[in-house]
């Protein structure tokens, strides 16, 4: 800093596009799904209905951590029919967790609060679900924001172990939706690290992710395009709008009261492997 300050041209502004993610690997991802407009709208479209434990039971997988995308980096895919899409969400990294904690307990365990795009392969789930083992191929790498910050930054903002602000996302510069994330959050981020804790400690650096965000009321949009597709369906009898395909750009961002960028913006673009 003081070498900035007494010599500004060895300063030069921040590259956005060369910021990684803000934790670049974890010990552990796990994913919740704790948002049931959304949990409801997919099942739905793979025919399945919603069991009544997933309202006091919170939904949950072991996701990729060895290695997190950065805010710019491609999502790079194998095959357009796999149905790529993005999945806004929330995390937070928490400290050392003891087995056995309570949800309360576990608020005080979060130290960081990101953004990550949890790219899903919609074409693949259903046969690998129906195999009774969980998500594997159908869920590669997954994106976080550059930047993660306390919850004190947040303010009133951050209450009750959710973030009460829009989410936003859009695709090719058309906005998909911007539902509350604090709004219709089934089970809060204590919840969630307290079910993941139940029978094993979470290690420091753990990542919790929300689930796809979503609220009750349509108008605020999706934060996918399989929850799009599904309320297309219910509107009209069809699907319109397509998984995403090679060059299609997608955008994540979630703003402050004075219309700030809080994390700094997902902006990925889909590219084919050759």
């Amino acid at each position: 800093a003081a070498q900035i300050e007494q010599d500004p041209l060895t300063a030069s502004p921040l590259e956005w596009s060369q910021v990684g993610a803000c934790l670049p690997r974890a010990f552990q991802f796990v994913d919740g799904s704790a948002y049931l407009a959304h949990v409801e709208r997919v099942r739905r479209a793979r025919g399945a209905e919603m069991p009544p434990s997933f309202r006091v039971d919170p939904l949950m997988y072991q996701a990729v951590s060895d290695r997190f995308l950065g805010p710019s980096e491609p999502i790079e895919i194998a095959d357009e029919d796999y149905g790529v899409d993005l999945e806004a969400e929330v995390g937070v990294i928490v400290d050392d967790v003891p087995m056995g904690i309570t949800p309360d307990r576990a608020l005080t365990s979060i130290r960081l609060i990101t953004l990550i795009n949890d790219v899903s392969l919609r074409n693949l789930i259903p046969s690998e679900l129906s195999k009774g083992f969980g998500f594997l191929q159908s869920k590669p790498l997954s994106a976080l924001a550059g930047v993660a910050v306390t919850p004190d930054e947040l303010g009133d903002d951050w209450r009750n172990g959710q973030v009460h602000r829009r989410l936003e996302s859009a695709i090719n510069g058309v906005k998909l939706g911007d539902p509350d994330a604090g709004c219709d959050m089934q089970f809060g981020f204590g919840e969630l690290i307290a079910h993941a804790a139940k029978t094993r400690p979470l290690g420091a650096g753990t990542l919790a992710g929300s689930g796809t965000v979503a609220n009750q009321d349509v108008s605020r949009g999706s934060s996918c395009l399989a929850e799009r597709r599904v309320l297309e369906v219910l509107s009209s009898g069809k699907a319109e709008t397509p998984f995403l395909r090679s060059g299609d750009r997608i955008r994540i961002d979630m703003t402050d009261r004075m219309g700030r960028s809080i994390f700094g913006a997902i902006e990925q673009t889909v590219v084919l492997r050759r």
